[in-house]
């Protein structure tokens, strides 16, 4: 038997074959083994139909439908090396299980890309609902956990990596709820409108016109007993645009959990350290430097990210397919259910990492007074200016550059400015509280944190 150590791509002896959980969820659906079965289900599907237009005995398509679950990759593959084409093996297999009766049902009116891409149809929009939602609604409530808990955390926010306004952590955390929530509902929608097709080698129906007078319906019976519905217009092969909507939501999906990776990798640099990766008591950060606590989870999934959203191109080349169908996209879309294991196992090494997520309270105390005095600056130009300072935020400037330049507070140098005294006046309480206490500058950002995780609470029902 061979070792996972023996194969060639490392999603599958790094990655998907030594997480367990991955494997256990993942490999019903995405594995060849998976596909065939998925393959076979169509041909049951069609000649259970068959069936019911009477077109063969109700005994036939328990025959064939039987025959179908037994069927394996190997044995498949075995007779493609045989005859080179592998639906024909495929129905081969099939017919070797079945009565002489029921043999000529197997695989009746279809062409090989009638089974093809409503298996494919099948097994995405399976994986979709049993594993993919599933795992991206679980990181979703770790994230919603973590923005609930650090609402009232104070952050410095920044800006082109440099320190802006006040927010708090948990603030921080709610703008990944809400991008995350949008992906998991933009995913659910394009992998439930997957669809298929049963209508011949151009699209036209004209093998199963010869026996329905109603082909379309035909076709809309056999995808009914799989859960799929047709699509709207179909040559050879789907209209390659579902599977493509599909590909791109789960890659946009992929960015959100990158870019949030990123951020939580920037805050554990050393100068910042805000948040770390909670480290094992064996753990190794480094193979020479034995103090290094490195963020590798967050690192491996923006590097996955990096391997994987080149390949929506290719997803997009898919598209072109010349007339009614060429073999351009044959191999390359055999590479597509990578995609899903990749977000996947990276969906689930983002919620072990964040479950374990150390947030310091410290250290964001400290990095947020760095500045702390230079943070009226926006509240006090736009206060000028509503009281009707005609060049407030000129003034404001030459005011933080003196303060940089001093060391003197701003707001202590903006009080002793005579030109400014007489707003100063007419501020009242609260806004003078915001000018002298930079930490109660923070707009609505504990408020939003809340509505944006109740938000999705409620939309994902979690």
């Amino acid at each position: 038997m061979m070792d996972i150590f023996d194969n060639i791509n490392p999603i599958d002896f790094r990655y998907y074959g030594r997480d367990k959980k991955a494997f256990e969820l993942l490999q019903p659906y995405l594995s060849e083994e998976a596909f065939v079965r998925h393959l076979a289900k169509v041909e049951a599907a069609l000649t259970g139909t068959l069936a019911d237009y009477r077109i063969c005995p109700k005994e036939t398509a328990a025959e064939v439908k039987k025959a179908a679950e037994k069927v394996t990759a190997d044995a498949v593959y075995a007779e493609e090396d045989r005859i080179r084409h592998n639906i024909r093996a495929l129905a081969n297999e099939i017919r070797k299980k079945v009565s002489a009766n029921a043999k000529p049902f197997v695989h009746f009116t279809a062409t090989s890309h009638d089974i093809i891409c409503t298996a494919e149809a099948l097994r995405y929009k399976a994986v979709t609902e049993n594993v993919v939602i599933p795992v991206l609604l679980e990181l979703e409530k770790t994230l919603i956990e973590i923005a609930k808990r650090e609402k009232n955390t104070l952050q410095i926010g920044r800006t082109h990596g440099q320190h802006a306004e006040p927010i708090t952590f948990g603030f921080a955390m709610a703008g990944y709820v809400s991008r995350l929530g949008n992906r998991i509902q933009t995913i659910g929608c394009y992998g439930g409108n997957l669809r298929g097709k049963m209508s011949g080698a151009v699209g036209a129906y004209n093998a199963s016109s010869l026996f329905f007078s109603d082909p379309a319906k035909f076709e809309k019976d056999v995808l009914a007993k799989l859960g799929l519905m047709p699509s709207t217009h179909s040559t050879q092969i789907v209209e390659p645009e579902y599977v493509t909507d599909y590909m791109h939501s789960l890659i946009s999906c992929f960015g959100v959990l990158a870019n949030l990776s990123d951020d939580m990798r920037h805050l554990q640099r050393s100068e910042i350290a805000e948040v770390g990766e909670l480290f094992e008591a064996n753990q190794v950060g480094s193979s020479t430097m034995p103090h290094k606590r490195n963020p590798i989870n967050f690192e491996n999934v923006k590097s996955m990210w990096k391997a994987f959203v080149p390949r929506m191109m290719t997803v997009y080349l898919d598209q072109i397919s010349e007339h009614q169908r060429d073999l351009t996209n044959s191999a390359s879309s055999r590479f597509s259910p990578e995609i899903v294991a990749a977000l996947v196992v990276s969906a689930i090494r983002l919620n072990k990492t964040l479950k374990r997520l150390v947030v310091d309270k410290t250290n964001i105390k400290n990095n947020f007074d760095q500045n702390k005095k230079m943070i009226a600056a926006e509240p006090l130009y736009i206060l000028l200016a509503s009281l009707g300072h005609e060049n407030a935020h000129e003034a404001v400037r030459k005011l933080t550059l003196e303060s940089q330049k001093s060391g003197k507070e701003l707001i202590v140098l903006a009080k002793n400015d005579g030109s400014l005294k007489k707003y100063f006046e007419k501020m009242n309480k609260k806004q003078m509280e915001i000018l002298e206490n930079p930490e109660k500058y923070k707009g609505i950002a504990v408020k939003k944190t809340e509505m944006v995780c109740e938000h999705w609470k409620k939309m994902l029902k979690i």
